[in-house]
């Protein structure tokens, strides 16, 4: 008898449709049976040896929501037995609702059985608490989870422990994971959890991957790659990063019409085990990432939202950086542009900030310049060495793609039929804040634009970051700031911003209420409770929009 081994999680949901991606215990036709009617069933697909499911739903009606259950070869196994949850649901939104997006990255799995935390309580785990007290409650329409939703490169005590018993952890990489099979244990290990398995049953979910999903700053530079492909055991973990990253996150992304278009989702589910045809598809993304867009649009409404890869699709060559390569760039400024007039707000999920701290902003476009050799090879050498010691690889450090992202939200938030907001979402960096930026001498756009940064959702804020960016921020450290980046022979940026909210510092998510051309924000923290539970505390409420 199949087994439910992980999930449901519900991903895509639009006002007819969704999809439920479930791994199983072995082959077997997944089935999702909805009260009022909806249906859908799909074959498993195997890979490495795991069995693998996403079964389209059919027979929703928009503005209407039914609870569901899950079925394999006829047996229920979702919901579990004597689940302390409500039952799990899927609303198709109608297209005149108000959206609700909650976001954050940067997710440590919380530890197991109710252990000691010492990072504090887990926003996911506290959101599916409130919703769980109060399912008729207000509750997101969609989580868009911004990066790091499991972290290769630090695990937790119990999964070294796990990987100690599987081989040696004197040999390289040590206790960090090498191959297919420890990844599929980190998405056991992070999505297991009670509290999140439930809410990702019943909130649709929208992910991209960060460097932490395959390893720290993870496609820095060329040097960087380069020094990566001499280690023996690199290129196995990039395969099997791509490669589960495809199964456990990319898939539920994509719209049915997507997956129905996409050959390797055919070839996967034709063949009896897809292993081969998914190693492949990994191993040219190696070999050309510009091959493969990770990348995807949602629309929810009249809201539409850009998910963007800012780690797989850089141009590392140092004379000609940029963050996105031509192909996803041009995606970028389609997708803007492309009906125009039919959205009131367009959000740009990226797992890097756009707008950091001037001083940061200054180093890293600096850095760049050293590092290309504008002061000669030894500070290109000691641009390499400082940019991979200090995480020097956001937006601010491909200045020719921070200068067209600039330019791309400008006339998006432009003219007649510009959208009432636009929003760069973004995570990263451990903390929380809102930056506003401004066109000097005119020709800005019309929409209010806003960086939104927030994580983490549940990881360690160290000492150093507190500090560091609350210093970023001040006239002392811009103006040391623009010294660095005069003497780089760096150009002043076509825009300028300010820090109009923040920092703050917890475990968080983010959420963007919209409703017609209306927008308004709320920041909510995870905080301990007196009984030994947690809820998530406002920090602060702010209008975007009338």
């Amino acid at each position: 008898m199949a087994e439910l081994r992980l999930g449901p999680l519900l991903r895509h949901a639009d006002g007819s449709s969704a999809t439920v991606w479930v791994e199983t215990s072995r082959p077997c036709t997944a089935e999702v049976r909805g009260a009022d009617g909806a249906r859908g069933a799909s074959r498993t697909f195997q890979i490495a040896g795991h069995h693998y499911a996403l079964v389209e739903v059919t027979g929703l009606a928009p503005g209407t929501t039914q609870a569901y259950e899950v079925f394999l070869d006829d047996a229920r196994v979702w919901p579990l037995p004597d689940s302390p949850f409500p039952p799990s649901v899927i609303r198709a939104p109608a297209a005149d609702d108000t959206v609700r997006v909650a976001f954050g990255s940067c997710r440590w799995a919380s530890p197991p059985d109710g252990g000691e935390d010492p990072v504090g309580p887990d926003a996911l785990d506290t959101l599916a608490a409130r919703i769980a007290a109060d399912p008729d409650g207000e509750r997101p329409d969609v989580l868009v989870l911004l990066g790091d939703q499991v972290y290769a490169d630090e695990v937790s005590e119990d999964t070294r422990r796990w990987l100690a018993a599987r081989r040696d952890l004197s040999e390289p990489p040590g206790a960090e994971v090498a191959d297919y099979e420890e990844y599929t244990h980190l998405y056991y290990e992070s999505w297991l959890d009670p509290e999140v398995r439930w809410l990702l049953s019943t909130v649709p979910s929208c992910m991209i991957f960060d460097d932490h999903d395959v390893i720290d700053d993870w496609n820095t530079s060329a040097s960087w790659l380069a020094d990566m492909r001499e280690t023996p055991w690199w290129r196995e973990r990039l395969l099997s990063g791509l490669m589960s990253y495809w199964v456990y996150q990319h898939l539920g992304n994509l719209t049915r019409a997507e997956l129905a278009a996409d050959p390797l989702y055919a070839a996967v589910r034709e063949n009896s085990d897809g292993t081969d045809a998914l190693r492949d598809f990994a191993g040219a993304a190696d070999a050309d990432p510009a091959s493969v867009r990770w990348s995807y649009r949602r629309d929810f409404g009249r809201v539409r939202l850009l998910m963007v890869d800012t780690r797989a699709a850089r141009v590392l060559d140092e004379q000609h950086r940029a963050m996105l390569d031509p192909d996803e760039a041009a995606w970028l400024r389609a997708q803007v542009h492309d009906g125009r007039g039919s959205y009131d707000h367009l959000l740009i999920g990226t797992s890097l900030p756009w707008l950091l701290p001037h001083l940061v902003h200054y180093a890293e476009a600096w850095d760049a310049a050293l590092s290309r050799g504008e002061r000669g090879e030894r500070w290109a050498r000691f641009g390499e060495r400082l940019r991979r010691a200090a995480d020097l690889e956001h937006w601010a450090a491909f200045p020719a793609s921070f200068d067209a992202l600039a330019e791309a939200i400008r006339e998006a938030g432009s003219g007649p039929e510009a959208p009432a907001t636009v929003c760069v979402l973004s995570g990263d960096v451990h903390h929380a804040y809102i930056a506003e930026p401004s066109w000097p001498g005119g020709g800005g756009p019309d929409a209010r634009v806003v960086q939104l940064t927030c994580s983490p959702v549940h990881n360690s804020i160290p000492l150093q970051i507190r500090l560091g960016f609350r210093f970023g921020w001040s006239a002392v450290a811009r103006a040391l700031g623009r010294r660095l980046a005069g003497h780089g022979g760096v150009p002043r940026p076509p825009i300028e911003w300010r820090r109009t909210g923040g920092p703050w510092f917890g475990n968080q998510l983010m959420t963007l209420v919209m409703r017609g051309r209306s927008a308004s924000l709320r920041l909510e923290q995870a905080r301990p409770q007196k009984d030994g539970g947690a809820r998530l505390q406002t920090v602060v409420e702010s209008e975007l929009s009338p």
